[in-house]
């Protein structure tokens, strides 16, 4: 049976949608149609708890081997099959996994600046209406909280930014010429020559891909007033209790919320030099061991005021 050929392992946030939708027109690779099926991340059935939502999103798991290949039977003759999964990389049990079914298998990483992608994960949620807490480094704080009450991997803001440890223990399973390493601003700044670094990886033609489509891109505002936390926490109660409920009555319930919650458009903001001086500290360490394992230098991630030069005092980086 059908199994695939290469994973985009890594990481939320970071563009794996997109680049999953870019790589679904080559005519040399068949992308699941599912994106996200999870199927290394447990050895049988998903948990029946967690965070808001986290249930309804594990009923979605593809957990069952006879239906993670069934994914792939629409496949073309000699095509490379493949899937994106972005919890893979965090998930260090999942490397076994992996290893253990699919050991040829080569993976994809997307490697975003740890701060920046855990400020998109907790936009990204709360402009589901799931996320409690209104300020960025407060949610950061409760993570210690939520793990250990079992909310699902997605509310990790910064430890799916440990990137170093995970690598390392990546390389523990797989020899590193079958790891391609990618930021995420390659993939948004040269799309082109990403795709093409991808596929030659892959050992398919280049200069097929030259666009990445925009997914999961959205201009709502979310502020925090009292109408709008009234909507959230219908939200969340629905997150909640939504999967005693058929998956038809559950979105019509829930896209109304949605519509009203997201009736304001606009920028979506940046960290804040305040919020990245927080938590580069608790980065510092692991970006340094990212440096050593890959021998390439992420030091452009540890500047406090990066994405504000209007900003007078001197350049500051954490050490």
């Amino acid at each position: 049976m059908p199994l695939p050929d290469f994973l985009i392992a890594g990481v939320p946030k970071a563009g794996t949608t997109a680049l999953h939708a870019a790589l679904a027109p080559h005519p040399g690779l068949y992308l699941s149609p599912v994106k996200e099926p999870k199927f290394f991340l447990t050895d049988g059935p998903p948990p029946r708890h967690g965070g808001p939502g986290d249930v309804q999103t594990y009923q979605e798991h593809v957990w069952r081997r006879e239906d993670y290949e069934a994914l792939f039977t629409g496949a073309p003759d000699g095509a490379l099959l493949g899937e994106a999964t972005p919890f893979y990389l965090h998930d260090l049990d999942a490397h076994a996994r992996i290893k253990a079914l699919v050991p040829q298998a080569r993976l994809i990483l997307l490697l975003r600046d740890p701060v920046d992608r855990a400020h998109s994960n907790w936009t990204h949620l709360w402009n589901a209406g799931l996320e409690p807490e209104a300020d960025f480094l407060a949610a950061c704080a409760a993570e210690p909280e939520r793990v250990a009450a079992g909310w699902a991997a997605f509310w990790h803001y910064t430890g799916l930014g440990m990137y170093g440890r995970q690598i390392e223990h990546l390389y523990r399973h797989f020899p590193r010429e079958q790891v391609l390493l990618l930021r995420y601003r390659e993939l948004k700044d040269s799309p082109a020559a990403t795709l093409d670094r991808v596929c030659a990886f892959l050992g398919v033609d280049t200069g097929v891909l030259a666009e990445i489509p925009k997914e999961n891109v959205n201009r709502h505002v979310v502020e925090d007033t009292t109408v709008n936390a009234a909507l959230r926490w219908l939200l969340r109660t629905g997150g909640r209790v939504g999967h005693r409920f058929p998956v038809p009555l559950r979105l019509a319930a829930r896209g109304p919320l949605l519509t009203v919650l997201h009736r304001k458009r606009g920028t979506r903001p940046v960290t804040t030099p305040a919020e990245r001086e927080a938590l580069l500290p608790l980065f510092a360490g692991d970006i340094a061991l990212l440096r050593e394992v890959t021998g390439e230098s992420y030091d452009d991630w540890l500047s406090v005021d990066r994405y504000h030069p209007s900003v007078t005092t001197t350049r500051r980086s954490i050490t």
